[in-house]
């Protein structure tokens, strides 16, 4: 075979070679995200380590980030100062609306924290582990709103909803190490949220709707 012949097919071959793998790879990937499908909402539901954890096993969620929100300090907030500034730990979530919406995400919500506990969340008490929603637009707003105030109505707590809603504030990310701690630490993680009591309070207060949503 003359030589710029072999060399010809070699770049054809080649060529349809990385046609086939990415054609492969967005198979396995599977259909791409719609930008406008992709919505945000921020939750603050004691540790952040939890929250995160179980909105990542809520399906239509694409990412969880652990972080601080809610207080006065707009510049340098860390773990070590969040506390004084006002800021509560909260988790930004990044989710795909044409498969979870607003109001399922606040149903997931309530039913995996202690809504009515004003001063802190389980073992963690302080306002930095208050139960909060912080709005990112008038919608988000109403339909939160709407939320609490049916469960209030419904009193299936029989306590008040002491849960804030309150228009999002800068949202600051937390550190590294807090990033996705309950894959990173899954020893610590699990012995951590055993002997703070959440699950076992949630399941007392919530019943058969405690979890609700939430894929273990």
């Amino acid at each position: 075979m003359p030589r710029h012949t072999a060399s010809r097919l070699k770049s054809v071959l080649f060529a349809a070679s990385l046609a086939l793998s990415a054609s492969l790879s967005a198979t396995l990937a599977g259909p791409s995200l719609a930008a406008d499908d992709l919505k945000t909402a921020i939750f603050a539901g004691g540790c952040f380590w939890c929250v995160e954890s179980d909105f990542d096993h809520v399906n239509g969620v694409v990412e969880t980030i652990s972080g601080y929100s809610g207080g006065t300090t707009t510049r340098n907030v860390t773990y070590e100062n969040h506390t004084a500034a006002k800021h509560l730990e909260v988790v930004k979530i990044t989710y795909d609306s044409s498969k979870v919406s607003y109001d399922e995400l606040l149903d997931v919500f309530w039913r995996s924290v202690d809504p009515t506990d004003a001063g802190g969340q389980f073992c963690d008490r302080g306002h930095s582990y208050t139960t909060a929603i912080y709005t990112l637009n008038d919608k988000q707003a109403k339909i939160a709103k709407a939320s609490k105030e049916a469960l209030d109505k419904a009193g299936t707590l029989g306590k008040p909803i002491a849960t804030e809603i309150a228009p999002a504030g800068p949202f600051f990310a937390a550190e590294t190490y807090h990033q996705d701690y309950y894959n990173k630490n899954p020893v610590r993680y699990r012995y951590y949220r055993f002997a703070c009591g959440r699950d076992k309070t949630i399941e007392r207060l919530w019943g058969d709707q405690a979890h609700r949503g939430i894929e273990k």
